[in-house]
């Protein structure tokens, strides 16, 4: 039943995703992805208050936190996942494995996507 919930959200996400994406860029400079950084913050913003709501007044039946954390918002945004994983490992005392998530995913990301995209030319 998770994976279903997980799939539902994950398709809702996507497209709340693609649509708050095209309606920004539609008035936003085209310039720098004002698109994708609208749908980061937001995610990011949504995912906070969903997490911190429930760690401290309300336990989420695991379906439901299955739908609305992983489905939904991270259909949404993975970048939100990112930042809450990083800010864990924060709040956990673990600052050099927080930095090290940081750097790897972007440094490690940056590369892999180049690699990929110069790989796929030459295919």
């Amino acid at each position: 039943m998770i994976p279903v919930l997980v799939a539902v959200g994950g398709a809702l996400g996507a497209l709340a995703r693609y649509g708050l994406s095209g309606l920004v860029h539609r008035f936003a400079s085209p310039y720098f992805p004002w698109g994708t950084a609208t749908v980061n913050l937001v995610g990011c913003l949504l995912f906070g208050i969903v997490a911190g709501y429930t760690d401290e007044r309300l336990t989420l039946d695991p379906r439901t936190r299955a739908f609305i954390l992983i489905g939904l918002l991270g259909g949404f945004t993975t970048f939100s996942t990112f930042t809450f994983e990083t800010l864990e490992l924060l709040r956990d005392g673990q600052v050099l494995p927080a930095a090290g998530n940081v750097a790897g995913q972007l440094i490690v990301g940056l590369f892999a996507l180049w690699l990929g995209f110069a790989g796929g030319r030459l295919l």
